[in-house]
């Protein structure tokens, strides 16, 4: 069963913080949901495959996984962009693994919670998993004062993520032209609500306050 449901924008986005560093994501105790957009190509491979790799996938450069719905529309512009973004996939995940990944990042940019450059620029080599906090966009493209996740995926932690713990692939391409142009009262979005972040390594990696 999937584990995407529906709300309606107006409604859900009374629930959603107005500001802070928020991981806005549809999962439930077991499961998690990502999102990317891709070319057809690889989008049609991984859809049949229920995995990536096929349709000319690249297990050797990073890619970017984002759990917010609306940040990965306002990146891929409700796939009016480019073709390598013309298809957007909900990607199912592990919840386990999702976790993990949040305490094994390292931000792109200098800053907190590295106090050192050097050790942040080690973490930053030695590290799979690249964090970026940027901020949230409205549906009309003004910036928020909250900030959305993403976070960049390289080496075996790729390969994991691609080969081992996605429960599930599907394109949510019809869904996304389906509602892009919908006036605000109609709207529908993924049900998101704020991700706890409660391990203490996470919340150190991501910058976020301990109490």
């Amino acid at each position: 069963m999937s584990l995407l449901a529906f709300s309606k924008y107006q409604t859900i986005k009374t629930s959603w913080p107005d500001e802070g560093k928020v991981i806005l994501a549809s999962f439930n105790e077991r499961e998690v949901i990502v999102y990317q957009a891709f070319r057809p190509t690889i989008a049609d491979a991984a859809v049949a495959d229920q995995r990536f790799g096929g349709g000319g996938y690249s297990l050797t450069r990073m890619s970017w996984v984002k759990p917010n719905f609306l940040w990965m529309m306002y990146r891929a512009d409700w796939c009016r962009r480019e073709v390598h973004q013309a298809r957007v996939l909900a990607i199912t995940i592990r919840r386990a693994f999702f976790d993990e990944l949040l305490r094994s990042a390292v931000r792109s940019s200098f800053g907190d919670p590295y106090s050192d450059r050097v050790v942040w620029k080690h973490a930053i080599k030695t590290s799979d998993v690249r964090l970026q906090w940027d901020p949230d966009h409205h549906l009309k493209g003004a910036k928020l004062t909250r900030r959305a996740v993403q976070l960049g995926l390289r080496g075996e932690t790729l390969r994991r993520f691609a080969e081992e713990e996605c429960v599930a692939i599907e394109d949510i391409t019809p869904f996304v032209h389906a509602q892009r142009d919908r006036d605000l009262s109609q709207l529908e979005v993924p049900t998101e609500r704020v991700y706890p972040v409660v391990d203490k390594t996470a919340r150190v990696a991501l910058a976020m306050p301990l109490a």
